[in-house]
């Protein structure tokens, strides 16, 4: 059994444009192919069930075509350890997917799959299974690219290729440090030093998104927080405020 840790409009010119794209959702020139999925990976430096995760979610951020994302949260902090990464943000990010999935428990490590499926984050064979059936279902479907023009970073989102009318959702700039290591000094983990990659420094809502083609210019100090060293584009679906499917995503420089 696996062990978790369980707590009771644009323009006909833009949208040409962005048909035409050759990178897919993904961006800059060295990317190999699209990306097909977003997993978010829901941990915490106190939990001991969280280790086995660590190095699952390491392997999916090198695989071409994912997108891996760390999100520390911080209700396990009273165990005795305080979280360094964790923002309370991320569980209540957490706590949204849980009533969009129906589940009545929020636990870690749980690893969430183009924001409409979940798993335990260290079960490797529930996670890879996730991942076929996402993509024999398409997908990411909307084009994303991203890149950076001097001190500016420029996204163009495609179109939703069969756009519902009550489409809802929102675009995020999501600034990430790329690794970092963490000596715990307390609750489930004394004395282990972990690494955690790709970490989530923040979330910063560019504008909504309606499943048409869309444009943003963002200054790359926007970036730059909580010793954020690369970012990527996510293109979300809501649903009554809570998070929502993902339709796209995209890698900044250096991901």
């Amino acid at each position: 059994m696996t062990e978790t840790h369980v707590r009771s409009h644009a323009p006909a010119r833009l949208r040409a444009l962005l048909a035409a794209l050759t990178l897919g959702m993904s961006c800059g020139p060295a990317a190999a192919e699209p990306l097909r999925a977003v997993v978010e990976l829901f941990t915490s430096q106190g939990c001991a069930a969280c280790r086995s995760a660590d190095p699952v979610i390491g392997d999916l951020a090198r695989q071409p075509g994912i997108l891996a994302l760390t999100l520390p949260v911080t209700y396990w902090d009273y165990l005795g350890w305080k979280d360094t990464l964790a923002q309370r943000p991320f569980g209540e990010r957490q706590h949204g997917y849980s009533g969009v999935h129906g589940a009545r428990q929020m636990f870690t490590p749980q690893a969430v799959i183009n924001g409409s499926a979940s798993t335990v984050g260290s079960d490797r064979p529930a996670l890879e299974k996730l991942l076929r059936e996402s993509s024999a279902r398409g997908g990411l479907s909307v084009p994303v690219r991203g890149e950076e023009r001097d001190e500016r970073i420029v996204i163009e989102i495609g179109a939703e290729p069969a756009p519902k009318a009550e489409l809802k959702g929102d675009v995020w700039l999501v600034p990430v440090l790329r690794s970092r290591p963490v000596a715990i000094g307390g609750g489930e983990n004394p004395g282990r030093t972990a690494t955690y990659v790709n970490v989530v420094r923040g979330m910063q809502r560019l504008g909504p998104w309606t499943g048409q083609a869309v444009r943003f210019e963002v200054p790359r100090a926007a970036a730059r927080v909580g010793e954020a060293d690369a970012w990527v584009v996510v293109v979300q679906g809501s649903a009554g405020g809570r998070p929502g499917r993902i339709y796209g995503a995209a890698k900044g420089p250096g991901l």
